[in-house]
C-alpha cells in the first residue's frame, strides 16, 4: 500500500474556538447570521450528502457529467504530477480526476477540516491505487495555506461550488491566497454554479422532501450541543431565497414567533421577533465574464471553460499569470 501521511496545520482545539466566535459575532449583530461551516457535523454531512441525491439538487450531477466527459482533457492540459483539493471530504468526486491523471499523477494531497473525512478517503484512494503518495492537510484553507514539498505541475481542486458560499470580499481573499500557491506551470480547476431561472435555483435549497430544511434546522443542534443552547428547531423554519440584486441564494432560518435562546457557553440571551431571520448560507451563482474577472483580479487568467450540456454549472481552468 502506499504512504499515507498526515499533517496537522489546524490546532486541536481551533474548532470550538472558532464555533465561540462565529457564534457571539452573528446572533449579536443585526440581522443575525452564521456561517454555513457549521452546517457540516457528522449528521449535517449526511444530510447533505443526501441532498445531493434530490431531484431537485442538480449542481451535483451536473458537476460529475462535466468531470466524466472532461477529465481526459484536464489531465492532458495540466499534465499534474500532484492534485491539490481544497475541502475535498470524501474525495469522490476527484476520483475522475485521479483516474485520468494516472500514470503521471504521483501526489495527492486533499485539504480539509476533519479528520475522519481525510483518514476515510486516504484509506480507500491508497487500497485504489497503491502508488499514490497521499498526504492530507487538517487544515482550514479559507485561512491561507502552506502546501508539502510535491512534484509539479501541481493541479488545485476547488470543486462543488463552495466559492459561492464566499461573500465578494472573502472570494477576493481566497482567490489571492490560492494564486500565491502555484508555481508557473500549475493550475486551479474551480467549480461554480451558473446563474440561470429563480424556480429551478429556489427549488435546489428548498425541496420537497424537506431534507435541505433539516439540514439547515441542523446548525440549531449544533450550538445546542456544542454551547449549550437551549435551541428548539421546530421554532424556526427554513427559508430560501434568490436575491436577484447580488445573484445569490439565501438560506435563512426564521422565528415561528417571539423567543429568547440562551446559549450557556457564551453566557449570552438572544432574542429573536416573530418573523425574524437569521442567515446560515449565501451561495452566489456566477456569470462566465464574473468568473473571468475575479480570477484576473487575484492574478489568475481563465484558459478552459466547461459545462455541463444543459449549462447549469462550470468547471474553470486558470493559470497564473
Amino acid at each position: 500500500m502506499s504512504p499515507f501521511l498526515l499533517t496537522r496545520t489546524l490546532p486541536e482545539d481551533a474548532t470550538g474556538a472558532d464555533l465561540r466566535a462565529d457564534v457571539l459575532h452573528g446572533l449579536t449583530r443585526t440581522p443575525k447570521d452564521l456561517p454555513p461551516k457549521w452546517f457540516y457535523d457528522a449528521r449535517g454531512s449526511e444530510l447533505f450528502e443526501e441532498i445531493t441525491r434530490l431531484p431537485e439538487y442538480y449542481p451535483t450531477r451536473a458537476e460529475r457529467e462535466i468531470l466524466v466527459a472532461r477529465a481526459a482533457e484536464i489531465a492532458a492540459v495540466t499534465r499534474a504530477r500532484t492534485l491539490v483539493e481544497l475541502g475535498s471530504g470524501s474525495s469522490e468526486k476527484t476520483r475522475h480526476l485521479i483516474d485520468a491523471l494516472l500514470p503521471g499523477l504521483e501526489s495527492y494531497v486533499p485539504v480539509d477540516v476533519s479528520e475522519s473525512a481525510l483518514r476515510g478517503a486516504a484509506a480507500a484512494l491508497t487500497a485504489e491505487h497503491p502508488a499514490l503518495q497521499v498526504h492530507a492537510l487538517i487544515a482550514d484553507f479559507t485561512r491561507g495555506l502552506a502546501l508539502p514539498g510535491t512534484p509539479g505541475p501541481r493541479l488545485v481542486a476547488f470543486l462543488g461550488g463552495t466559492l459561492g458560499n464566499l461573500l465578494p470580499e472573502q472570494r477576493k481573499a481566497f482567490l489571492r491566497s490560492v494564486r500565491a500557491l502555484l508555481a508557473p506551470g500549475d493550475a486551479l480547476l474551480l467549480g461554480t454554479d451558473l446563474v440561470k431561472d429563480e424556480r429551478t435555483l429556489v427549488a435546489a435549497y428548498d425541496d420537497a422532501a424537506g431534507v435541505t430544511a433539516a439540514f439547515n434546522k441542523n446548525v440549531l443542534s449544533v450550538l445546542a450541543r456544542e454551547l449549550g443552547a437551549d435551541v428548539d428547531p421546530d421554532d424556526f423554519e427554513h427559508v430560501a431565497v434568490w436575491d436577484r440584486e447580488n445573484e445569490w441564494i439565501e438560506m435563512r432560518l426564521r422565528a415561528r414567533g417571539p423567543l429568547t435562546v440562551k446559549i450557556r457557553e457564551l453566557d449570552l440571551a438572544v432574542t429573536f421577533e416573530a418573523g425574524e431571520e437569521m442567515r446560515t448560507e449565501v451561495s452566489a451563482k456566477f456569470r462566465q465574464e464574473g468568473v473571468r474577472g475575479e480570477l484576473a483580479a487575484a492574478g489568475m487568467e481563465l484558459a478552459h471553460w466547461w459545462t455541463d450540456e444543459a449549462g447549469r454549472f462550470a468547471l474553470s481552468l486558470a493559470t497564473a499569470v
